[in-house]
This record gives C-alpha cells, structure tokens and sequence, in this order.
C-alpha cells in the first residue's frame, strides 16, 4: 500500500547545524494497518510524516502509494489521497469559514461537491453529532469561535469526510484536555475501523502505542529499530518496549514525556 525504499533527509547539508533527520528508512505498510509509531523528541517521527505528505522532498530513496510512484509528487496533490492531522488543533481547518463550509472545503477533494444542499446539511449534522460536542446544530458557525478540542474534532471528520487511502495523526491528541483527548481518539477509531483507513498515528504515550491498532514502530536516530506486530505485540509491556529500545538503541530512553505518560 504504502512503500518507503531507503529514504534520507539530512537538513542544512554541510553545516555546522548539519541533522541527519531521516537515514535510509524503508516500511512497507500493508492496506489496512492501524500502526502506531513512538519515539524520543528528534527519533525522525515528524519528518517521516512530512516526507510521506510531501511537504519536502527526500534526498534519497523513493516513496511509492498503491504502486504509484509519488517521490517528487508535489504535496497538494498526494493531499488527494492523504489526510492528516497535527498536534495543534488551530491547523487544519479555517477559522473565518463556516463549520458547514469548512466540511463542504474538505468534501470537495472527492471531487462531488459543487454547493451545500439540504442533504449535504443533513448528512454534517449527522457526522458532527457523533462527536457529541453539540456541533451538529451550530453548522453556520465560524470555526474560530471553537475551542481547541472541538477544532481539531472537526479537522478528523475534514480529513476522513473522503476516506483517505492514508491517514497521518501526528499526535492529534497531544494538545486536548483528557476528556477531549478521549473522544478524539474513540472518534478516531470508529472511523479508521468503519472506513477501513490504513492509518499511521505517532504518540508519546507508550501504553496508548501497545493499545491502538495492529502494529507499533519506534523510531530513533532516524531510522525504525523496531517493527512489532501481531502475538509479539500483544504480549509486551512498556518495560518491553524500554527493554527492547535499549537493546536496539544502545542507550536507554531517557524521554521524560514519553516514561511519565
């Protein structure tokens, strides 16, 4: 479905602040993988996503979706069949717009959408009622009057609205208040199962990364030291997972947000 083949960035190239961000990285996500994807603050997480988004290009290596070549895919395009949130909730949706504007925006990278009819309302209502944040009957609304939690609500059902061949979260909870966060992510797994969305989610939250989904990545140095899945996975505790970056990484994890989630 999604295949990365031996892909590198290295930022400021030939500088004193010269970062090997990413360094020879290759994943084969299969149609239909819920992965989860942990690791301390600069493992190469976020330039991951931002590679598979095309929000630049690789140095080196290709990145193939549904057998397409998309190395040098330009990101508003791969935008067609990727979705993605960030961890800040103001990302993503827009703020002097409507919330049944923002949906009809959103609706339209499916191609189908020309104007907001009566159905198109009904069919909102109906999305934004499963977020139970009684959105459903504030559809004229500019999106800037939300609160940061309700925000990025409405950026998930934006950027599933048209179920994407891919989903990224990057760490799309992170930001929200316990109880939000929660919703979100029940929100979150609804829609992945119902719509059957190959998803790639990171988070700091080491007990969340054995919970969610069918199989966990962690990353470090840029690269995945680890690729675990099925009753491999099933059986391991966070120890495991600290236990085995130790093993991978030589050195044991000492990232305070990640050990204290």
């Amino acid at each position: 479905m999604l295949k990365l083949n031996n892909i590198s960035k290295t930022f400021n190239p030939g500088t004193v602040n010269e970062k090997a961000a990413l360094s020879g990285l290759s994943l084969d996500v299969r149609d239909g993988d819920f992965i989860t994807i942990i690791g301390a603050n600069g493992a190469g997480k976020s330039t991951l996503f931002n590679t598979v988004a095309g929000s630049f290009f690789t140095d080196s290596g290709s990145i193939e979706l549904d057998g397409k070549d998309i190395t040098f895919m330009p990101e508003h395009k791969r935008a067609r069949s990727i979705g993605r949130l960030f961890q800040d909730p103001m990302r993503g949706s827009a703020p002097g717009m409507s919330i049944e504007e923002n949906l009809a925006m959103a609706a339209k990278r499916g191609g189908w959408f020309s104007h907001i009819t009566k159905v198109d309302r009904a069919m909102f209502r109906e999305r934004l009622a499963l977020l139970d944040m009684g959105l459903e009957d504030r559809l004229t609304q500019p999106v800037g009057l939300l609160s940061g939690g309700q925000r990025q609500a409405l950026t998930l059902l934006m950027a599933t609205i048209v179920p994407p061949k891919l989903l990224l979260l990057d760490e799309h909870t992170a930001a929200l208040d316990p109880g939000t966060a929660e919703k979100v992510l029940e929100l979150t797994k609804s829609i992945v199962a119902n719509d059957k969305i190959t998803c790639m989610m990171i988070t700091h939250n080491m007990q969340s990364a054995l919970d969610l989904g069918n199989r966990t990545l962690m990353m470090d140095k840029g690269n995945i030291i680890m690729d675990v899945s099925g009753s491999e996975r099933d059986g391991m505790t966070v120890q495991d997972f600290l236990d085995r970056f130790k093993a991978g990484s030589g050195k044991a994890l000492d990232n305070d947000r990640m050990l204290l989630n």
